[in-house]
């Protein structure tokens, strides 16, 4: 049996920018990425703290140290620069591992979007 469990989260970031205009997704700093075990086209779920929405979009990479998390396309709607969100992506594993399998969880300085 497989069960989808959290594989990766950025906990509290807050949002730098939101161009509609883009073709979609979400712009995170590289920094961020590598910590919490995400690559560049991976589904995350992208929930905000301020107004409640929930949406799922892809990432893009974003530009090392810059704490960039920019909101692209129609997601942009969903957000304000300000904003706080929470990025979770998800993963398909067998329930005996994910008895076991331990996420990557980040905790960045809200205000800057920097590792602390």
């Amino acid at each position: 049996m497989f069960i989808e469990i959290c594989k990766s989260k950025i906990h509290r970031v807050t949002v730098t920018g939101a161009d509609l205009q883009y073709v979609g997704s979400i712009t995170i700093d590289e920094d961020l990425m590598e910590a919490a075990n995400l690559i560049v086209n991976e589904k995350v779920q992208v929930i905000n703290v301020n107004n409640g929405e929930r949406f799922e979009t892809y990432v893009i990479r974003g530009k090392r140290k810059s704490g960039d998390i920019i909101l692209n396309g129609p997601a942009a709607r969903k957000v304000v620069v300000g904003d706080v969100i929470i990025i979770v992506s998800y993963a398909t594993i067998d329930f005996e591992e994910a008895k076991t399998f331990q996420p990557s969880i980040v905790f960045p300085d809200t205000e800057t979007n920097r590792l602390i």
